[in-house]
């Protein structure tokens, strides 16, 4: 019985046994005969083992200039790491691995800016967790190629880069909100703000990648059955900016923010024939590449609407006179004007007024209640209301960046539809006054902004797309455009004209200044002081032949008693304008030799005679005063080496006696500055420029020496007086 219950359980064991051999055995059978397993393609699934994938980073298009400067590109940069694994080196007779430890710690450590202990902290950790490789955070990343060339220098082993790319802005502050920057998304760089954003998806490409066979130490076999699909790169994108123009505004600008502090800057420069956005920047500011405290993430040109001010006049006489109801030799009583009973009485800036003057001298004189009665008697509300829209105040522009934002044509109430004529209550953006002003400076045709020219294939150099200069409107006639210019132009010559001041000494000008309050949240109504305004000009130049345009605003610039907000303004337009026509090779149509240059750096002309010295300057733009009687250079100031801008002031110190130059003119700073220099007790009566001095030209200057002056003010708009709390109280010159 044993024996037999002994052959049973062997019986079925070796069933048992043979059941699992058949079925393994066609396990084994199966898997040779489809090369499958679980729906796995073996040989798929090997040949992906020991086949190696590398992505070829595609090139983020370049961002240009319309001269083919360009303005973004990737730079090349580099990452470093190291490879502590020994077996990396098995197959090699040259170390391919880190081998001393200390030593490499200890010559990469002042290259990266790193300490030794921390290198070595870095290598412990790696082969603590048995780590093929290790890099060194952000010290080891964006590497320049000299600090590339410097660690290859030291042919330490196992030290190896992998090629990367940083976007880099060439030029640093510069255009920057238009531009905009990019930033890594997942190994994706993808465009924040600016155009960086808008042209994104033409910029950034389509990655390449290259395959080959690999051992299991990832070197190449000796048939690695390489295949590469090379990348193709972004287009190159090429603005309508002006690289030279764009400097010019810059400089200037950055120039009244060290000095005045303004809250808050804007300012734009197009070609008005076409709608080309020359130039464009705003302040605060920042360094792309930095991308350190961005006070302002938006283009305030674009999308920061604003109550335009007097600037908002222009466009309320060319309707006037497109209607046929503009008579300039009309008198009107200024000072104050009401509509109705129920409705507190519009005030000019000078609430007395001028008394009985014709309609031309209220436009010199930017008076508010010559604008009103233009509108309120004259053309209509909803007449005023259909040239408004004529000229899109209603609308966007269409700029071709994102961001843009349009204001609000406050138009309920027929106070507001009057205050809206010198520019209070409505609020409009800089680009949608610039695209409206191109009609006037354009023989009534209004043209679309752009900042982008053309958009091209950086393989082939096709063009993907192209814009083109688009009229978009005709809201005033060809001889209304000329009579507004004409008109506009004595603001700029006329002994009465707000903007005398802005006066350009080779060009025609053809403008309107404006003085804009700034709302009060908290009472509701309009803040109060001096310095509480958006000072701004729209200008045209040449007057006849337009070929520039340019709008800047200012606001809240830090101003003395003896300064007025059309100073910071002035100095922009003037030093941008000047010098970009010039640069333009715009021929002078007001008889001058000078020939205004880049921003100047004071030269070495100590020793120098004091005439060639002047020569020099003043060939540049620069204002001298030369003190003391003798014929060679003593000192100057700004000293040798320092940045001048056209209308900049510099003092010729000579090697005589130190004598009274003449102040006429001079602001109250630089009377200060020579009382710095020579120790003089300075006294000043009144408010402007020097018309009167104490002390006679040419007299010896002795320390301590009173200096009494007598100021006066330019012909500048009126902003002092104290303002209303709503828009239907008394309203300052706009």
């Amino acid at each position: 019985m044993r024996n037999k219950k002994t052959n049973v359980m062997s019986m079925i064991l070796m069933g048992i046994f043979a059941i699992i051999f058949l079925t393994l055995f066609g396990r084994i059978v199966f898997i040779q005969a489809t090369g499958k397993i679980e729906g796995v393609q073996l040989d798929q699934w090997a040949d992906g083992k020991r086949t190696s994938t590398l992505s070829l980073k595609a090139e983020r298009g370049k961002i240009l200039d319309r001269t083919g400067m360009i303005l973004a590109y990737n730079q090349p940069t580099y990452r470093l790491y190291a490879i502590i694994d020994e077996d990396y080196s098995s197959q090699s007779q040259e170390p391919l691995h880190v081998m001393d430890l200390e030593s490499t710690a200890r010559q990469l450590a002042p290259l990266l800016n790193m300490s030794e202990t921390t290198i070595l902290s870095i290598f412990q950790k790696g082969l603590e967790r048995d780590a093929f490789q290790v890099e060194f955070g952000q010290y080891g990343r964006h590497l320049t190629v000299e600090q590339k060339e410097k660690i290859e220098a030291l042919n330490i082993p196992g030290i190896y880069f992998l090629r990367e790319s940083r976007r880099f802005y060439p030029n640093g502050v510069f255009a920057s909100h238009l531009i905009g920057f990019t930033q890594q998304e997942k190994e994706i760089e993808r465009g924040v703000m600016g155009v960086e954003k808008t042209y994104n998806d033409f910029l950034v490409g389509k990655d390449g990648f290259i395959t080959y066979k690999h051992d299991k130490y990832a070197f190449k076999l000796l048939n690695p059955e390489e295949i590469v699909q090379k990348p193709e790169n972004g287009a190159s994108i090429y603005l309508t900016i002006d690289q030279k123009i764009q400097t010019f505004l810059e400089d200037a600008m950055s120039q009244v923010e060290k000095e005045y502090k303004p809250e808050q800057m804007m300012a734009i420069v197009m070609d008005p024939k076409t709608g080309k956005v020359l130039a464009m920047s705003n302040r605060p500011t920042f360094d792309p590449n930095k991308r350190e405290h961005i006070q302002n993430w938006y283009n305030d040109v674009i999308s920061y609407p604003i109550e335009p001010g007097s600037t908002m006049k222009i466009f309320t006489l060319a309707a006037a006179i497109d209607a046929g109801v503009y008579d300039g030799q009309e008198t009107y009583q200024s000072g104050n004007y009401r509509i109705s009973d129920q409705v507190k009485p519009i005030h000019d800036h000078k609430k007395e007024g001028w008394g009985e003057i014709t309609f031309n001298e209220g436009v010199q004189r930017s008076s508010n209640v010559a604008f009103a009665k233009l509108v309120w008697e004259k053309l209509g509300t909803d007449q005023f209301l259909n040239y408004l829209k004529a000229f899109h105040f209603d609308q966007k522009t269409g700029i071709d960046v994102d961001g843009e934002r349009t204001g609000t044509l406050l138009y309920r109430y027929p106070i507001e539809k009057v205050t809206t004529a010198f520019g209070q209550g409505t609020t409009v953006t800089a680009i949608q006054m610039m695209k409206a002003a191109t009609a006037i400076a354009n023989d009534g045709k209004m043209m679309k902004p752009y900042v982008v020219e053309k958009i091209v294939d950086s393989s082939t150099g096709n063009v993907i797309k192209k814009n083109e200069p688009t009229v978009v409107g005709n809201p005033i006639t060809k001889e209304t455009s000329q009579e507004v210019k004409d008109l506009l132009e004595t603001v700029i010559t006329s002994e009465h004209g707000t903007g005398r001041i802005y006066r350009l000494e080779d060009f025609t000008l053809t403008g309107k200044t404006g003085t804009a309050q700034i709302p009060d949240p908290e009472s509701g109504g309009y803040m109060y002081g001096k310095e509480n305004y958006i000072f701004s000009f729209l200008g045209i130049a040449p007057k006849d032949d337009p070929e520039l345009m340019m709008y800047v605003a200012v606001k809240q610039p830090e101003l003395t008693p003896q300064e007025y907000g059309a100073e910071p303004v002035s100095y922009i337009f003037k030093t941008v304008m000047e010098n970009s026509l010039h640069y333009l090779n715009v021929q002078p149509d007001i008889e001058s030799n000078a020939q205004l240059s880049d921003t100047f750096v004071m030269p070495d002309v100590k020793g120098k005679q004091v005439r060639d010295a002047v020569e020099t300057l003043k060939g540049q733009h620069i204002k001298t005063a030369v003190i003391g009687t003798g014929q060679n250079v003593a000192k100057v100031i700004p000293n040798e080496g320092e940045k001048l801008y056209p209308g900049s002031f510099a003092f010729i110190i000579t090697d005589g006696q130190a004598t009274m130059p003449d102040l006429t003119g001079w602001p109250l700073r630089q009377v200060l500055k020579l009382g710095e220099l020579y120790q003089l007790r300075i006294e000043h009566m009144g408010n402007g420029y020097v018309v009167k001095q104490n002390v006679p030209v040419g007299t010896p200057i002795k320390e301590g020496q009173y200096v009494i002056i007598q100021l006066e003010p330019p012909y500048v708009e009126e902003s002092e007086s104290p303002l209303p709390s709503t828009a239907e109280e008394e309203q300052p010159e706009q």
